[in-house]
């Protein structure tokens, strides 16, 4: 996978509970967005087009998977958070939280807004 800057993040900042779900996560990214650049952006892993599609932080209690440009989506899934005027995000506390179908078509529109623009 993707980029030893990531892998350390995620050996010095996250829990083992975190690690998992970011592993997934980067599997997932690098799945469905294989053109995506895994980089580091704003202290946090991230995966970049010609702009950011998506950023991981991280809290005590749960992995924030945040789409840049999410306000633009339709929700089918009813799972984005948000009310700014740009970025949606999905709170994951627990690796089997993980709606890979939903995330999927999250990354999806990611990509052709990015394509888009």
């Amino acid at each position: 996978m993707g980029n030893p800057d990531v892998d350390e993040y995620m050996k010095t900042r996250l829990t083992p509970e975190q690690q998992e779900i970011v592993t997934a996560l980067r599997e997932l990214m690098a799945e469905c967005a294989p053109d995506a650049a895994e980089v580091i952006k704003f202290g946090s892993p991230a995966w970049q087009q010609k702009k950011i599609l998506a950023i991981i932080s991280s809290s005590k209690t749960h992995i924030t998977f945040a789409f840049e440009r999410g306000a633009e989506f339709e929700d089918a899934h009813g799972l984005l958070a948000g009310v700014g005027k740009q970025t949606r995000h999905v709170k994951i506390k627990k690796p089997d939280q993980i709606n890979h179908e939903a995330l999927r078509d999250y990354v999806a529109q990611a990509i052709r807004i990015d394509s888009a623009n």
